[in-house]
């Protein structure tokens, strides 16, 4: 009997398509023929494209795709991507999905800021109800490409031991040999010369002001720890470099050279953030936004302020200066690893108050009237103290949400400034605000990550 043959890969569909708006999250929206949508990444609006669809089927409710060559370009592309593993005209040809990470890098700076001001008058035109006309504002210094500019890295590892990252919506590991948006201290570690089996993930760190660099493994089980600390050791060389490496289920992270911090500075200011600690990620961000957020909020000396989500305290130590040693700030940080920072950092600080614990359980404990009865049983410390005058909030991408604003409504505090990395949630926690009666007095963003999709977008609140 002649065995059967496996059958053949099923061809990858291509369509040519007129690209349409920008939607939130990097994509253009086109439609088919028949009026099927697809969101089409690596494109501009109103371009010609041919679309390798990525995901599709008939009974999807959308279709997805990459840009993989150019009919009728927009003025605005470049003539070249800002980094060639990212750029799927190139990695399709190779027939490779292109890597995540730079996915706006097809197109000039300004396009970019443009895309991103549409995303976000949009969300909040229809999240929101808000009618405001947004500009993204560029960065101090910016590079004219949009490089080097990141201070923080993460990168997976393959099978083989290559640092890497992965395609849009996938969990494949793409070997890549260094990274164009990180500063040079990064790429100049060499970390893709390194073997690094056993390795699940690792961080990188890299102060602006040229400390330092950390980098920290997260390790797999049974992972040879000896041999992958001589292979780390190979990133010393003539250069100070920190190196610390943890376990799922390990409490501490071992340090294996160095320190187990960066040290961070803004303002007059001085952090040490952990291996594991949160850290804005681009070069100027701290300093801009140690800066603007605090003077959104107005705190006055002798106030009180609320600092939620506080990370390692970059706004909590800026508002201590606003409102002196007769004022008060309390700083809510859900990760065990930040909020130490904070506390560490905010020792000498005798108005400072941190709390670490999910927001919306600290707020209700330490103002049992802004939540329900379950939540009042363990009373925080300092239970009862004094309604903040002014709030800063710069949560996750998940955005604050019903119970943190409605929490926020009750409290009732003469001010707010809202920080957010996702315009969807920020319109959506927006809308909740002024249907309980409170107004958005200015919303300004920022072009906080250059070559991606993403923007930071800083809104004030008053009753």
């Amino acid at each position: 009997m002649t065995p059967s043959r496996p059958p053949a890969p099923a061809r990858p569909v291509e369509l040519e398509l007129r690209l349409g708006p920008i939607a939130h999250g990097g994509h253009t929206v086109a439609r088919t023929d028949e009026g099927r949508v697809v969101f089409v990444r690596h494109g501009l609006p109103g371009e010609v494209v041919r679309v390798r669809l990525t995901e599709s089927g008939p009974t999807a409710r959308f279709w997805r795709g990459d840009v993989v060559a150019v009919v009728d370009a927009d003025p605005r592309r470049r003539s070249e991507h800002v980094w060639g593993p990212a750029d799927p005209l190139l990695t399709w040809g190779r027939g490779e999905p292109p890597v995540g990470g730079a996915e706006f890098g097809h197109a000039e700076l300004d396009a970019q800021r443009a895309l991103k001001a549409a995303v976000v008058t949009e969300q909040l035109s229809r999240l929101a109800g808000l009618g405001t006309e947004v500009a993204v504002e560029a960065m101090p210094g910016e590079d004219p490409q949009g490089r080097g500019w990141r201070t923080r890295a993460h990168f997976a590892v393959d099978p083989a031991g290559r640092i890497g990252m992965h395609p849009h919506r996938s969990a494949a590991v793409v070997p890549v040999d260094g990274f164009p948006l990180v500063v040079p201290a990064v790429d100049a570690l060499r970390l893709a010369d390194l073997d690094l089996r056993g390795a699940e993930r690792v961080d990188v760190a890299a102060p602006a002001d040229g400390g330092t660099p950390l980098v920290h493994l997260s390790l797999a089980a049974g992972a040879d720890r000896q041999r992958l600390r001589r292979e780390l050791g190979r990133l010393a060389g003539d250069r100070d470099v920190s190196v610390t490496a943890r376990a799922e289920g390990e409490r501490q992270p071992e340090t294996w050279a160095g320190r187990p911090s960066v040290v961070e500075h803004a303002g007059a200011g001085r952090w040490e953030v952990s291996a594991e600690g949160f850290w804005q990620i681009h070069r100027a961000a701290p300093a801009l936004l140690h800066r603007e957020v605090p003077a959104a909020a107005g705190a006055r000396p002798g106030e009180h302020a609320l600092d939620l989500y506080a990370g390692a305290g970059l706004f909590t130590a800026a508002l201590a200066d606003a409102v002196g040693d007769a004022g008060t700030v309390v700083a809510v940080e859900g990760s065990p690893v930040t909020s130490a920072d904070a506390r560490r950092t905010l020792a000498d600080r005798p108005q400072v108050r941190v709390e670490r614990g999910s927001v919306d359980r600290v707020l209700a404990r330490t103002w049992p009237q802004t939540g329900p009865v379950r939540a009042r049983r363990r009373p925080a410390r300092g239970a009862g103290a004094a309604r903040p005058d002014v709030v800063v909030l710069d949560p996750p991408r998940a955005g604050a949400g019903r119970t943190v604003v409605d929490q926020l409504v009750a409290l009732a505090p003469r001010r707010i400034a809202y920080l957010a990395c996702d315009p969807a949630t920020l319109a959506r926690d927006l809308g909740r605000f002024r249907r309980a009666g409170w107004h958005v007095r200015t919303v300004r963003a920022f072009d906080m990550y250059p070559n991606t999709h993403h923007v930071e977008t800083l809104a004030v609140l008053e009753p």
